[in-house]
């Protein structure tokens, strides 16, 4: 989803509203995106990027799924996730394999190389995390982990159509 970083392009907040909501929105929209820059550009050093790390290192915490599993864990759809597959493949670091019970679906792995450069890509990851929320004071971490998990809640229970 592309939501738009102008403030001129959001409606005012309504009679009542807290204006401080568009201010923190946008901060968060901005922080987001550079963060993902800033991963984009450490994965980018190791010859990865995000959509490829984030494919490695789910298979690195569940090997032996299906396509159609590793596309419901990365919220995306089961053809972005097969051209996906079929270029860590051909680097040598996911293998397909048939299941037994299934000939029209397969079980992804690692390969040994594919464990080497995810394990690379995870302290990327660390060190990035480490540097960024992990300099934060504890107390801090405390109080935003909450907010985010209730803000999460909130997205979660939006319906399918957004309104006209």
């Amino acid at each position: 989803m592309d939501l738009a970083l102008s403030q001129e392009t959001v409606p005012s907040p309504g009679a009542g509203a807290n204006p401080d909501v568009l201010r923190t929105w946008f901060r968060f929209l901005r922080l987001h995106q550079r963060i993902t820059a800033r991963a984009a550009a450490e994965y980018r050093r190791i010859g990865l990027s995000i959509p490829q790390f984030d494919l490695l290192s789910t298979l690195s915490e569940r090997e032996g799924i299906s396509q159609q599993e590793v596309a419901e864990r990365l919220y995306v759809t089961k053809g972005n996730v097969s051209g996906l597959i079929d270029r860590l493949a051909a680097l040598g670091f996911v293998e397909r394999r048939a299941l037994p019970n299934d000939r029209r679906s397969y079980a992804l792995f690692l390969t040994p190389e594919g464990r080497a450069i995810t394990e690379r890509g995870l302290a990327l990851q660390r060190r990035l995390v480490a540097a960024t929320l992990g300099s934060l004071p504890a107390s801090d971490l405390m109080a935003l982990d909450p907010i985010l998990v209730r803000w999460r809640d909130v997205v979660r229970d939006l319906p399918d159509t957004p309104e006209p």
